[in-house]
């Protein structure tokens, strides 16, 4: 169809090569090896893990060195990598109340069960540039304290739960089917696994948008960061031909339980609601956002009229996947010659049809005005 890019075959080839070169930089500094990635860019790794949908840390900073850092380009990969891989079945569902902590804090108990847990985090720094960095100099140990596993870390929603001031926890049947974003279509109204699967996979910076929306008006709820949570947690598989399940092993999680102020409706009564996220290693941002969200979808069920963007579950949804919207929006980079020539052609014919008409029109004002003079 395009009959110019014919034969741009060496052209893509060299501009591969080119990128090749660009990416390695340098090549008198050092190979940016995969383990200081994995190692020093964790974050951008969470990220590419979670809305790439797939949990290796390796894997992922592979793919943000391929990309030179570009993320959504990461999680592209990362995406398209997982395609390949065969399916053996599901995970058993992660108990985050026995994950092995490293960070717990909560903005509605200061003492709380199991304590605050500050943990790595940016929340405390000045946000000045650090210029110990730029020249590589020796950063102080941390301060290692006793931990004990066996301590219990109850969740702050199941404080509210006890006296009654939460709204109950769903109660889904043993048996009932999670849906599976991956495999099948989304389809319109989605329940709510599909919704936090979308989430989940979402672009961060969209949902941060919508989730900050919600706190200017724009969702009608007012939130507390009932707790969040940064560790590990056992993931089990059960095998059918062992009848138990086995574990496969560990993964480091965050998770957010977001308490909203609720005055009450036609099906619920005055109570705190819940906004839920959940996201692949240290991903504070991403599961605040995405519980903002999750609360606002959650305003029919719970009797509240849809009037803000964050509240339209088809938009959300519909738009809160990078990778869908990079393709449609970098297909524009394509070549589009015969499109733009037929739109070029119709432009000419719509304007010289316009400027017809402007010329009649003009005859049929002025016409009077010539004849009463003559």
């Amino acid at each position: 169809m395009y009959v110019a890019v014919k034969g741009g075959e060496k052209a893509i080839r060299n501009a591969h090569k080119l990128m090749e070169r660009d990416r390695r930089g340098d090549r008198s500094v050092p190979a940016l090896e995969l383990k200081q990635i994995a190692e020093q860019l964790y974050l951008s790794v969470s990220r590419v893990m979670s809305e790439g949908s797939l949990y290796d840390v390796e894997l992922a900073a592979l793919a943000i060195k391929q990309s030179r850092g570009d993320l959504i380009e990461a999680i592209f990969l990362l995406r398209a990598y997982r395609t390949t891989l065969p399916r053996f079945g599901y995970s058993e569902p992660v108990d985050t109340a026995a994950m092995l902590v490293r960070r717990r804090i909560s903005a509605t108990y200061k003492d709380l069960p199991g304590g605050q847990l500050l943990g790595p985090t940016y929340d405390y720094t000045h946000r000045l540039l650090d210029f110990k960095l730029a020249a590589d100099g020796e950063l102080p140990e941390p301060v290692q304290a006793e931990y004990d596993a066996a301590e219990e870390i109850p969740r702050v929603t199941d404080l509210l739960n006890a006296e009654g001031m939460m709204e109950p926890d769903p109660q889904v049947p043993s048996d009932a089917v999670v849906g599976d974003l991956t495999r099948e279509p989304m389809e319109f109204p989605a329940d709510r696994d599909i919704r936090l699967q979308n989430l989940a996979r979402g672009d961060e910076g969209f949902l941060l948008a919508l989730g900050y929306s919600t706190q200017r008006g724009f969702g009608g709820s007012h939130p507390f960061a009932g707790e969040i949570r940064f560790g590990e947690v056992d993931v089990d598989f059960f095998v059918e031909e062992l009848g138990f399940s086995v574990p496969l092993g560990r993964m480091s999680v965050t998770e957010c339980q977001m308490i909203n102020q609720f005055q009450g409706s036609t099906v619920a009564p005055p109570q705190f609601t819940r906004g839920y996220g959940l996201a692949p290693g240290q991903a504070e941002r991403k599961v605040m956002s995405m519980a903002l969200v999750d609360r606002a979808l959650r305003c029919r069920e719970l009797g509240e009229e849809a009037v803000a963007p964050a509240q339209d579950e088809e938009f959300v949804l519909s738009h809160s996947d990078n990778v869908q919207a990079t393709g449609f929006v970098e297909h524009l980079k394509l070549p589009h010659y015969v499109d733009f020539q037929a739109e070029l052609e119709l432009v000419r014919r719509m304007r010289k049809d316009w400027q017809a008409r402007q010329e009649v029109e003009a005859v049929q004002a002025n016409g009077p005005v010539e004849e009463a003079a003559q």
